[in-house]
């Protein structure tokens, strides 16, 4: 079988893990070719596979529908591809093969999210994000499958176009993950030398306003009044300043927070730390927080339960879905439930637990088992197809 993956979508974040972790395992399925597009920038990310072929492609971010409507069905039959796999949310109308859509983008269907632009006065993003929301909605219909990293995500799916979406929990391999035995940077080496002894908060995540900073440091000057005793630091992976972060967000507002609370010793902007080197920073840190308000899957929950860490998050039904009894949950916009939460688990005889069931729960996600799932679908696509034409 010849499967066609499109990845131009992928830049950051969730796009480029899910690139990262897949490629290797069908890569290794036995008579299977792929064929990769991706843009530029990208390629230097993965790996060489003999089965891959990479079709490096320039196309700007804000043309991108429209070259894979317009263009890039003719790179797909040339391939020869028997199906396509749509990995970014949008769909290809009129391609030849039947195709696997993966929808992972809850903003379009986050009434949270919209409010938050309205209350930043970010009307182009707002305007613009209803846009891509219909592209995305009038893709599922599109596509001869849709699936979604959750069930809780497919559910809302579901729900928002009224078309079956089936639910295929993303993979974690702890081997992969861990491997690398680079050291951190000396920057950030220090950073981190300098806070040992502190109790150690930590969120992975660039800076964007649906992963809901601001509760996560509002809760912070409660948590010094709280725990006078303890020396407490937040580890961030990104930096709050202005043209740090992919993306249109601004940080302004969240940094201006940190000013006005007085909680800059509190927090430490480490900046990007590169994914392979991820497993040390988790390894350094207490406690993992995240207090997004809208979430498909959250790869950072399955490496922080996987590094041993117990968790905190914000009271989604995803989040729930992944983590089950390895977190403890807060309403997403309660800092003091957020500052109740990590009290809670500062505490060993709470956290012990957690870390137990974090560890067992990680180990029931599998990039393999996913793979398997995502090509189970494609060939029995193929063989309707192959049906349908005798």
């Amino acid at each position: 079988m010849r499967l066609f993956l499109n990845g131009l979508a992928a830049s950051a974040g969730g796009g480029l893990t899910y690139l990262r972790n897949v490629i290797p395992f069908l890569a290794d399925t036995p008579d299977l070719r792929i064929t990769i597009a991706l843009t530029p920038g990208l390629r230097e990310e993965l790996q060489d596979f003999r089965t891959v072929n990479f079709v490096e492609l320039d196309v700007p971010p804000a043309r991108r529908f429209w070259y894979e409507q317009l263009t890039l069905p003719s790179v797909i039959r040339d391939s020869g591809a028997d199906v396509l796999l749509s990995a970014g949310n949008f769909a290809v109308r009129n391609t030849s093969v039947p195709q696997i859509l993966l929808s992972r983008n809850s903003l379009y269907t986050s009434a949270d999210f919209y409010q938050d632009l309205r209350s930043r006065h970010e009307y182009r993003v707002w305007l613009d994000t209803h846009l891509k929301a219909l592209l995305a909605k009038q893709s599922i219909q599109w596509a001869d499958v849709t699936v979604a990293p959750s069930v809780a995500f497919a559910s809302d799916l579901n729900r928002w176009t009224g078309k079956p979406v089936q639910a295929i929990h993303h993979g974690f391999d702890q081997e992969a993950f861990c491997r690398d035995t680079s050291p951190l940077s000396k920057e950030v080496e220090e950073k981190l030398t300098a806070i040992e002894g502190s109790l150690k908060l930590l969120f992975v995540s660039h800076y964007n306003y649906y992963r809901n900073f601001e509760t996560l440091l509002r809760a912070l000057p409660l948590l010094r009044a709280a725990l006078p005793e303890r020396s407490l630091k937040l580890l961030l992976t990104c930096k709050l300043v202005d043209g740090e972060n992919p993306g249109e967000y601004s940080p302004k507002e969240a940094a201006g927070l940190v000013s006005r609370l007085g909680v800059s010793d509190m927090v430490v902007e480490l900046g990007g730390i590169p994914y392979r080197q991820l497993h040390r920073l988790y390894r350094r840190a207490d406690i993992y927080i995240t207090p997004a308000y809208t979430e498909t899957f959250a790869h950072p929950l399955v490496e922080a339960m996987a590094s041993g860490l117990p968790v905190v998050a914000s009271d989604l039904a995803v989040h729930r879905e992944i983590c089950e009894d390895a977190a403890v949950y807060f309403s997403r916009f309660d800092s003091h439930a957020l500052a109740a939460c990590v009290q809670q688990v500062a505490r060993p005889e709470k956290s012990r637990p957690m870390v137990v069931a974090g560890l067992k729960r990680s180990r029931s996600f599998s990039w393999k088992e996913h793979v398997g799932k995502i090509l189970e679908i494609a060939r029995e696509l193929v063989s309707a197809k192959s049906a349908h034409a005798v």
